[in-house]
């Protein structure tokens, strides 16, 4: 059973497409992003109210609720962006077969028991968040917690590969923080996780340490707490929407250069040529219409200097169904670029930062 205050707050979809569209039925498409917003939030409130009351005391804040909402970011979410970033990572050469971040994010909530660490919200997500998957006869099921009508593990029926590319990524994420976790040295650290999360993310994260920390003890909270800081640089603006998963956005980038042949850049991927014109093209299982932007953060003395660090939201357009944005490599450094689809006003899919590297 679901609590009505949830489910109560369920919407149709006008969808034209389905088979049911032009008829009242119990079969009539639906969603409810605002219940599972509030079920959400529920799931790390005691969290969410510790580090905005934290905020309030530290910005001598006299209300926590001078404190906006959206810029309050919980261990939970913390760790459901990394473990989103190892999933693209493990995906990289097959997009297509990778979990699903509504999958993700439900289970990842689930599972949550309000750590006060990212450290500490990963390994007990990763520990558990299987055990949130129901088998009702032969179906897998991860029901939506807003809809008891809407199975978001459908696909894994017609498509049973799709579960074992779950239990796949989901063993391969323990396996390499239970690793990392083992081991205090950096160096070691760094080469067990960039595989997954990229080889220039860890070394940006690391030299956020004392000098010669490469050669000094580190905890893997340490490390994950830096990642994150690199993700949520001071520029970077914070997500204005509320955040309710909805489908999902991947991204692909291509390089042209005059006297050179159109190529593929990859995520965090070898250094592209300064003077070269980017192109980012988006992919996405939501339905139209959405809204799309696109969120460029630079770093480095380069793009310091020449006050263009940017970090705001730029909205795109939607041409033939193709979601695509040009960019020119200017600034020598790693500069991240992604991708956010609002649909009734939530952000319903964000494809994660695409490290660029320019050299």
């Amino acid at each position: 059973m679901l609590p009505l205050e949830f489910v109560d707050k369920s919407i149709s979809i006008t969808d034209s497409n389905h088979p049911c569209y032009r008829h009242y039925t119990d079969d009539w498409p639906s969603s409810n992003p605002n219940g599972y917003a509030d079920w959400f939030m529920t799931r790390m409130a005691v969290a969410f109210n510790e580090r905005r009351r934290a905020m309030a005391l530290y910005e001598a804040k006299a209300d926590v609720a001078d404190i906006p909402a959206f810029r309050v970011k919980t261990p939970l979410q913390s760790a459901i962006q990394i473990l989103k970033r190892h999933r693209d990572l493990c995906f990289s050469e097959q997009p297509g077969g990778r979990p699903s971040s509504i999958i993700i994010s439900t289970l990842a909530a689930h599972a949550y028991k309000q750590e006060a660490t990212i450290t500490g919200a990963l390994f007990s997500i990763l520990a558990s968040m299987d055990q949130h998957i129901e088998v009702r006869g032969q179906t897998y099921w991860i029901a939506n917690p807003s809809d008891p009508r809407e199975n978001f593990a459908d696909a894994w029926e017609s498509e049973p590969e799709r579960k074992l590319a779950f239990d796949d990524w989901l063993d391969t994420a323990r396996k390499d923080f239970e690793r990392a976790g083992e081991t205090t040295d950096l160096a070691q650290m760094i080469d067990l996780l960039s595989p997954r999360l990229g080889r220039e993310l860890l070394e940006k994260a690391a030299t956020q340490f004392s000098p010669g920390a490469v050669a000094k003890s580190v905890t893997t909270r340490r490390l994950l707490g830096a990642i994150q800081r690199v993700f949520d640089a001071p520029h970077r603006k914070p997500v204005a929407w509320p955040t309710v998963p909805q489908g999902d956005v991947s991204l692909s980038c291509t390089m042209s250069k005059a006297g050179f042949r159109p190529t593929a850049v990859g995520d965090n991927g070898a250094a592209v040529p300064t003077g070269s014109s980017l192109r980012f093209e988006a992919t996405s299982n939501l339905s139209w219409p959405y809204k799309v932007f696109w969120q460029v953060v630079n770093t480095g003395p380069a793009a310091l200097k020449a006050n263009d660090l940017r970090g705001g939201f730029v909205e795109g357009t939607v041409s033939a169904g193709n979601l695509v944005r040009t960019e020119q490599a200017v600034y020598r450094g790693s500069h991240t670029i992604e991708c956010f689809i609002v649909k009734d006003g939530y952000c319903a899919a964000r494809s994660g930062p695409f490290v660029v590297n320019i050299g």
